[in-house]
């Protein structure tokens, strides 16, 4: 039981009060006096013989037999807070694990040991619960990186890192957080299914079956958003529409997409060790990826120089990819793929960056966060541009809004565009088809109204 031996060697350390001496709550003393007596009455050879689940059990069950012995007469409540706390902090991330437990919170944000604000339904609540001090949040902290291999203090004061449930950890330490260490938890998205996000007012009935279509006819589709829109969450959900034959890669820097199909390989990129040396970007692992035979390749996100090498890989044969940036609307997407495209060492003409582009984009969903917290698509948008000047969006679907009401609520309706004639000609030729609902704009050649018909 490293965990718990570790525990048992910082229990001093987390026990030090902060220099400005704050004082302590009720349920802290008694939470600090009960870990200690916790940490001296079991045999930590004999726990580590038992699984996760039953270490906890085991230790409730000595908790709630040294209060009994020991303690005061405590409520129940406050007597299952204690119990609670003591396991938490032994065994978990203490104040946190409630939180991580919860289903409704999508992040946690502690700003230093007494400040913690979490996300729910898209709106941020400051919580009651603190930490002791600084020394037990770098516990918690220090329990987290050495999880995943990595470490953080004054000469390495940035790392990110994942919970072995997945949540994405990013963690900040004086010097460079001045009010202490402050560390933000991303939740593990959900795999929602565009019929759920429908549920959630995310996308309408015809914008899913348009998206359906895009997917299964190998359709690029660039993904686009500001923080927090739900970029993950959309991809996962059009990631579900691949057909289980295909080969699938996915490159992320904190793996955090759930596909379902069974032929996917994972990939994940690496910082640097503490001698600055082994980090493998998510450029190298695009690159490394053609190797293998993709059908199709998903990358988390785009930020820099692998862009290049994406738009590369979706012009030469791995059509159907999917990848993330971010942008607040369709039109600043497609010039911020060719801004990072031009990050790469090759001295490549922004001409031949929008020729790239053109040829390799088929598909823009923009993403946006409504005023009350609502996650939705604001835009589906073709790449229609064929000169170098300039890009050329055609709108297949947009959000209108209402006029925000008394109760701060985002109403509105989906607009369906219709769609340009050569990629309804394309998806036809794949052999998907859009519902006989959906409108397709004339062939501006022959005057043909739908592919497979003739006017």
């Amino acid at each position: 039981m490293a965990l718990l031996r570790r525990a048992q060697q910082q229990a001093d350390v987390a026990d030090v009060a902060d220099p400005g001496g704050e004082k302590l709550t009720s349920v802290q003393l008694a939470v600090r006096q009960y870990r200690r007596l916790l940490l001296e009455e079991i045999d930590l050879d004999e726990l580590s013989k038992l699984d996760a689940t039953q270490r906890r059990v085991r230790l409730e069950r000595v908790m709630s037999h040294l209060i009994s012995r020991d303690g005061p007469v405590l409520s129940a409540h406050d007597r299952q807070v204690i119990i609670r706390r003591v396991v938490d902090e032994a065994l978990g991330l203490g104040v946190l694990e409630p939180l991580l437990a919860d289903p409704t919170v999508t992040e946690i944000m502690v700003n230093g040991y007494q400040s913690i604000y979490v996300e729910r339904r898209g709106r941020l609540e400051k919580l009651d619960a603190t930490f002791t001090n600084s020394a037990q949040l770098m516990q918690t902290i220090d329990r987290i990186v050495a999880g995943v291999n990595r470490r953080v203090d004054e000469s390495s004061p940035m790392v990110d890192a994942r919970l072995p449930s997945g949540e994405r950890v990013n963690v900040i330490v004086p010097p460079l957080a001045l009010d202490g260490p402050t560390m933000t938890i991303r939740r593990f998205p959900t795999p929602f299914t565009l019929d759920d996000l429908i549920t959630k007012g995310s996308l309408d009935a015809a914008t899913r079956d348009l998206l359906t279509a895009c997917v299964r006819a190998r359709f690029n589709i660039v993904v686009s958003g500001g923080t927090g829109t739900g970029k993950t969450t959309m991809l996962n959900a059009l990631s579900g529409l691949i057909p289980d034959g295909d080969r699938i890669v996915t490159v992320e820097d904190s793996a955090e997409l759930q596909l379902q199909q069974p032929h996917v390989i994972r990939l994940e990129s690496r910082p640097a060790n503490v001698e600055g040396k082994g980090a493998v970007t998510i450029r190298d692992l695009v690159r490394n990826s053609l190797r293998m035979r993709p059908d199709r390749i998903i990358v988390g996100e785009v930020r820099g120089g692998e862009t290049l090498d994406m738009l590369q890989a979706m012009n030469t044969g791995h059509d159907g990819s999917l990848v993330t940036v971010h942008a607040n609307n369709a039109t600043d997407a497609v010039s911020r793929l060719e801004t990072l495209a031009s990050m790469s060492e090759l001295p490549i003409p922004y001409e031949a960056l929008r020729d790239q582009i053109n040829s390799a984009v088929d598909l823009i969903v923009q993403l946006s966060r409504g005023a009350d917290g609502s996650r939705r698509i604001q835009e589906i948008a073709a790449v229609t541009s064929r000169s170098r000047a300039q890009f050329e969006l055609t709108p297949l679907v947009t959000f209108r809004a209402n006029a925000l009401g008394a109760d701060r609520v985002v109403t509105g309706e989906f607009a369906v565009h219709p769609m340009p004639y050569h990629l309804a000609h394309r998806m036809w030729l794949s052999g998907y088809e859009l519902p006989t609902t959906y409108p397709i704009a004339p062939d501006p050649e022959t005057g043909q109204a739908r592919p497979g018909t003739h006017s």
